[in-house]
């Protein structure tokens, strides 16, 4: 019998931009499920564009995608940038942008006086490839030749601790703020929701150790997950380890679904917290963001224990050489810092 012709492969789409760049990425190094590729990127800073108003101007994100996992992540979506769909290749495959410090150099002359710059708004600039790679650390050597900039740094990791002295220096010549993000105080709890960050103790450690440092360093809270990190002793434990810890100021935001955060999220949910997983799609559906109301009540009960605990404007200690519109001190249940 005749066997059937053999019909043509179909052609794959053309990829352009940031997807192109990404398919042409080496292959650096493979292990526990996670590749590291690079990212001949062609910009670093890139300008900030929401609806929401945002306490900064710019962004800077040193890798694409993150290994600590965290199962709200609402960057995700950023893969989809280079034809991932696939919400797990966030945090599997991260790509490393190279000659980033070479490309801040000239790209820094676009900031203005009043502008101001986010480090590690949709990757962690601290995960575990910064450990190889330091393109974070070759960001604040860039930062370090300069004066005048206003500079924030979102953080879940202690590793930003081996760049203490770097960051001394940063912040001699321009405004710099460190903002360690902490959700919750159990340890197991962290390890589900975010499970491959450093632990919350951990964190707290390096606020300490950037207190100590003179340096400007505050914890977020966000997200708040409803039903699992918003029960009140449950934040105010964390405010007062903030405050003991000796961080000048806290913030929290309501957990926001984007679509391709809540195909991560809701079958974790159902996983974990099956009796949550009803509610979560009935608050959630058909919207990014819980009702005005939940952000309310969040919002007064955070500045209830900012009071108590004397982290306020009022109470704050003077640093003029650290004054800065970064962060949002006064909650906003509209600003993500994310």
């Amino acid at each position: 019998m005749a066997s059937l012709p053999l019909l043509p492969l179909p052609e794959k789409p053309r990829l352009v931009g940031i997807a192109r760049l990404a398919s042409e990425g080496e292959s650096i190094r493979e292990g526990h499920n996670v590749e590291y590729f690079t990212l001949p990127a062609k910009s670093l800073l890139n300008r900030c564009v929401s609806k929401r108003q945002m306490p900064f101007t710019w962004t800077i994100n040193p890798y694409r995608g993150c290994e600590f996992g965290c199962r709200y992540c609402y960057a995700r979506y950023t893969h989809e940038f280079m034809e991932m769909r696939d919400g797990m290749e966030f945090e599997q495959k991260i790509y490393v942008k190279q000659h980033a410090a070479d490309l801040l150099r000239h790209e820094l002359r676009r900031v203005k006086p009043d502008e101001s710059i986010a480090l590690g708004t949709a990757t962690d600039p601290y995960q575990p490839a910064e450990r190889r790679y330091e393109v974070s650390r070759g960001i604040l050597e860039e930062f370090a030749r300069h004066r005048g900039f206003e500079l924030g740094i979102v953080t879940k990791s202690d590793l930003i601790v081996r760049d203490l002295d770097l960051l001394k220096e940063v912040a001699r010549a321009n405004r710099l703020s460190v903002h360690i993000t902490v959700t919750t105080l159990d340890v197991n709890l962290a390890r589900i929701l975010e499970p491959r960050a450093p632990r919350p103790d951990l964190r707290l450690d390096a606020v300490r150790a950037l207190a100590q440092a003179g340096l400007r360093v505050g914890i977020s809270c966000s997200p708040v997950v409803p039903g699992i990190t918003d029960a009140p002793a449950d934040l105010e434990a964390l405010i007062r380890a903030a405050a003991e810890s000796g961080a000048d100021y806290v913030f929290a935001n309501p957990l926001f679904l984007k679509p391709c955060s809540a195909a991560i999220f809701l079958p974790f949910l159902e996983q974990n917290f099956p009796h949550l997983a009803d509610n979560y799609r009935q608050r959630y559906q058909d919207r990014a963001f819980l009702p005005p109301a939940y952000a309310k009540r969040l919002s007064q009960l955070i500045a209830r224990l900012r009071e108590k605990y004397k982290l306020t404007r009022a109470h704050r200690r003077e640093r003029p050489a650290f004054a800065t519109k970064w962060p949002v001190l006064d909650f906003d249940p509209q600003m993500n810092l994310f």
